[in-house]
């Protein structure tokens, strides 16, 4: 935890002039929450995007409570590709500017599947972000220096892209065991890397630039969708092990506000520092592919 306290009064040390418009999908909890009241502070603009109207409004207020009332909430849910849409519409008629993209939702649930069919932890975690990120990289590129901020998973290293389950299923996987939810869980994490890889080439000269990141173990509201009996044997460890929200938006913050981070730009980042990563998440020819099929899938193309 040491490293945590370390990131953390790197990140207290960073600026944030040049950042004024932010968005936060599955900003209403945990970390998202706490990376929105760290940059209302600093004066930033922050659109609180999250499925819940409820429970976004509700942390719409708490983040005002930091001082700045330059809060907005817009609803916004990835499971749907029409609501993501219907987002950047909005946004994009109601917003001059774009400095800074926080894609930071993601669901952690059994066989579930999103209203356009698609695996949930695929939909959301992978495909909703990555349209999302396309429909608004014209008002990113007019805003520039602009950032695209990828909250991912040190759980990427475990994944793999298996093309052929997506073809069929639409899924990353199949099946309702725990061990083949973790499976499922760190593949859309993997895509969430090779998404920041692939975005990185695409960017190059545009003045916009990206970032993955492993935000730790989170003592968070990951649990809310997970089985009750897991729920109570996992809370003793979390409690324990895990970083409190403050902690675990560090490096999201690192990423969002420090200075001169443009020539690691596409890298994966864990305790505000830059990290090798295996092969298979930098792989050039998977990223294309993965970005090709979630054209495909999205409606794009």
């Amino acid at each position: 935890m040491q490293r945590s306290k370390m990131c953390l009064r790197a990140v207290l040390n960073c600026g944030s002039e040049h950042f004024h418009f932010s968005i936060f999908p599955g900003s209403n909890t945990g970390i998202g929450k706490r990376t929105a009241v760290d940059l209302a502070k600093r004066g930033a603009r922050v659109i609180m995007a999250c499925r819940s109207r409820e429970r976004g409004e509700r942390a719409m207020e708490d983040v005002k409570r930091s001082g700045s009332n330059n809060v907005a909430f817009m609803p916004l849910d990835l499971a749907s590709l029409k609501s993501v849409r219907n987002f950047a519409e909005s946004y994009i008629k109601s917003e001059q500017r774009l400095d800074i993209l926080i894609n930071n939702a993601g669901r952690f649930v059994f066989d579930w599947f999103t209203l356009d069919g698609f695996g949930l932890m695929f939909g959301v975690n992978h495909l909703g972000h990555f349209l999302l990120t396309n429909l608004l990289l014209q008002r990113l590129k007019e805003s520039a220096p602009s950032r695209v901020v990828n909250v991912s998973s040190v759980a990427h290293n475990f994944g793999h892209i298996d093309f052929d389950c997506l073809h069929q299923h639409k899924a990353l996987g199949t099946g309702n065991s725990f061990r083949q939810l973790m499976q499922i869980y760190s593949d859309s994490k993997l895509c969430n890397v090779l998404f920041t890889h692939e975005l990185h080439k695409r960017l190059q000269g545009t003045g916009v630039t990206c970032y993955s990141l492993h935000p730790g173990a989170i003592n968070s509201e990951f649990d809310r969708n997970m089985n009750r009996v897991l729920v109570l044997f996992m809370k003793p460890i979390t409690s324990f092990f895990f970083k409190s929200p403050e902690q675990g938006c560090q490096t999201s913050l690192h990423c969002t506000l420090q200075e001169a981070l443009e020539p690691l730009s596409g890298r994966y980042f864990s305790n505000c520092t830059a990290r090798n990563v295996f092969a298979k998440a930098r792989d050039d020819a998977t990223a294309k592919k993965l970005w090709e099929l979630s054209e495909s899938m999205s409606g794009l193309v």
